[in-house]
């Protein structure tokens, strides 16, 4: 200790000066390059129209003074007159274009079809069967399980479809929702159904986001009696665990808002073309999923420490084994293996083995999704590989629990590789996002669009065109559906 006292006082002072000096020059420096890298960032984006800036004031929130479900559908309709208002009717010259929702009487204005599906619809029945309940996924509306609705409904099911919060309308919704607004709107449709079929089960369907939604509600029905306990839940591409980024991003937001930096608060800025889903994604949409996901594990924690709970109602999910916008594995580890021993159901659709074959699947994806494959007989749920794996041609079959084979007279389109998290709900025939046998849409077609040229010309990402948008075993899907909710 002395050494180093006697050794600190023999440094000249006129050094500390200068090394203090050009620490500081350094850091400036860095704070300058810093900024210049942040404006040509933002130079880079492009510029935001009034859908990603306006505010709608009556949106409804957790702490709205909304008791039910035709109060919610009120102020549905003041929602969608103040977007007519506010967002068709002042549409700027520079933002009129012929592919934008926005645009009146465009090739993608919602109103060209002939139902509003970007709002919340009840499709009711005589003599009821049952009734179900569903749910969309962030940045989607009550279109994405259109479907569905239709199909259960001719089974003798009376659906009620929900728009959650900050949906089916302008993409800054996104911005400030909160997952307890949506959480607030399932618990409405749930009492609605429950009061208009008393005695009668229900169940709930989500998709992507719409799962965990649906779960976390479940897993307050199971401890609170007031509240009406699903039959069963059914799942597409179920948002079960997020990128592992997530925690991270919302502090580009909080920077964005701190800075008056507006752009910071969007994960990607794109044109509006799709009537029914927002091209554009605020950070928050994603923080929000992220900060669900993580109460729904919470949930399943305190759920599982209970000896004397209700057992959890079955599930059924499809997912790809391959999910750009989810984490497939975390539906495994994360729901499915926490699960106790039940009639639960994961049906989980492999890629096309065609394409492994001839080498243009990624060598390291492939070892990867092996692991997924190849899941232990030893579990509380059924296990379903839909794969052509090992076939000769591309007709699949379906794996159960790793042992048993059956023969499916279904097989891969020729030029598809997978299916994708915006699939699996879609049917083929859906006029809009569907095949080329699809009915003709009343406007924009996204299922089989093919633009072709240099890849730096358009707005619109390569990768958004190359996804694909309907799921090919949608009639296998819909009869493992009926069979699962006992209607075939």
């Amino acid at each position: 200790m002395n050494f180093l006292q006697s050794y600190w006082f023999k440094i000249p002072w006129w050094s500390l000066r200068k090394v203090t000096y050009i620490v500081l020059l350094a850091l400036l420096g860095s704070l300058l390059i810093g900024i210049t890298i942040l404006v040509l960032y933002m130079n880079s984006l492009p510029s935001l129209s009034s859908w990603h800036t306006k505010v709608l004031k009556n949106e409804f929130t957790a702490v709205s003074d909304i008791k039910d479900f035709t109060a919610y559908r009120a102020l549905e309709k003041t929602l969608f007159k103040e977007l007519n208002q506010e967002i068709y009717k002042k549409i700027s010259h520079k933002e009129v274009n012929a592919i934008s929702r926005y645009t009146s009487n465009s090739i993608s204005d919602p109103k060209r079809w002939n139902q509003a599906w970007n709002q919340s619809f009840e499709l009711p029945v005589k003599n009821p069967k049952m009734g179900v309940l569903l749910l969309h996924g962030m940045s989607d509306s009550p279109y994405s399980l259109h479907t569905q609705a239709k199909y259960l409904q001719e089974q003798g099911v009376w659906v009620v479809a929900l728009r959650m919060p900050g949906h089916g309308t302008i993409p800054s919704g996104l911005v400030n929702l909160q997952w307890q607004d949506m959480a607030a709107v399932v618990k409405l449709g749930m009492a609605h159904l429950s009061n208009t079929l008393p005695e009668k089960p229900i169940h709930i369907m989500g998709y992507s986001t719409g799962a965990p939604l649906a779960l976390h509600y479940t897993l307050l029905a199971l401890e609170d009696s007031n509240l009406t306990l699903p039959s069963s839940l059914i799942f597409y591409s179920p948002a079960i665990g997020v990128s592992k980024a997530a925690p991270l991003a919302i502090w580009q937001s909080r920077l964005g808002h701190l800075f008056s930096l507006p752009k910071l608060e969007w994960n990607s800025i794109a044109p509006e073309f799709d009537p029914f889903k927002y091209n554009s994604f605020a950070v928050n949409a994603g923080d929000q999923v992220y900060r669900l996901c993580n109460t729904v594990q919470k949930q399943l924690d305190h759920y599982s420490q209970q000896t004397d709970t209700k057992p959890f109602p079955p599930i059924l999910s499809f997912a790809s084994i391959i999910d750009s916008t989810v984490s497939t594995p975390a539906t495994i580890n994360k729901l499915y293996k926490r699960l106790e021993k039940g009639d639960h159901q994961l049906v989980l659709f492999d890629i096309n083995h065609n394409f492994s074959d001839n080498h243009f699947v990624k060598k390291t994806l492939n070892t990867s999704l092996d692991i997924l494959r190849k899941t232990p007989s030893d579990i509380n749920y059924t296990f379903d590989l839909i794969s052509n794996i090992h076939s000769k041609n591309r007709m699949l079959h379906q794996v159960r629990n790793g042992k048993d084979k059956t023969n499916l007279k279904i097989s891969w389109n020729k030029h598809l590789h997978s299916l994708s998290h915006l699939s699996l709900p879609i049917s083929p025939l859906d006029p809009l996002y569907g095949s080329q046998k699809a009915p003709k849409s009343p406007g924009i077609q996204l299922g089989h669009l093919a633009i072709y040229g240099e890849t730096s010309v358009l707005q619109i990402s390569a990768a958004s065109l190359l996804r694909q948008r309907w799921n090919p075993f949608h009639d296998y899907t819909k009869q493992r559906v009926l069979t699962f909710m006992n209607l075939d």
